[in-house]
């Protein structure tokens, strides 16, 4: 049995390499994730002689999704949102806001993004106003505004 297998990606994938690249992976990874994701194609005689457009198609999906996130970024960057929280005399909250609260809020202003992608070390405690930031994609960074106030 062989301890790799050549296929050719037809986008880009993380840790892997860029769409229109053969590369050799393991064949239970090709197999099982990238072949029936439509993420890369078996390098046979016939998709080895059109790999130029494979890469012509790869580079035209990157460069979509590059757009896509750029717009969004823009989107996001434009609106900030507001989240209630139970707090004390002090101003202390009981609880935190989560990623999970973050996405929810934004989702309600009609922007989605996955939660995944947000940069959140560790819950928010305080009230006020505080940046978060996502990444949308490999080269766009998104600065989130939310503000937590008093119910």
């Amino acid at each position: 049995m062989a301890n790799t297998v050549t296929v050719i990606l037809q986008q880009d994938v993380e840790s892997v390499g860029q769409g229109g690249q053969a590369v050799r992976v393991r064949p239970g990874f090709a197999r099982n994730f990238l072949i029936p994701r439509g993420l890369a194609v078996p390098a046979t005689k016939g998709n080895l002689a059109r790999i130029d457009e494979l890469r012509r198609i790869a580079a035209r999906h990157t460069q979509q999704k590059l757009d896509d996130a750029k717009a969004l970024k823009q989107k996001l960057e434009s609106v900030s949102v507001k989240i209630e929280r139970a707090a004390g005399e002090e101003g202390k909250m009981y609880g935190s806001v989560t990623a999970k609260d973050v996405e929810e809020a934004y989702a309600a202003q009609g922007l989605t993004f996955d939660r995944k992608k947000l940069e959140l070390g560790d819950p928010i405690r305080q009230l006020g106003l505080s940046e978060v930031k996502v990444k949308l994609h490999a080269d766009v960074v998104a600065t989130l505004r939310v503000e937590v106030i008093k119910a």
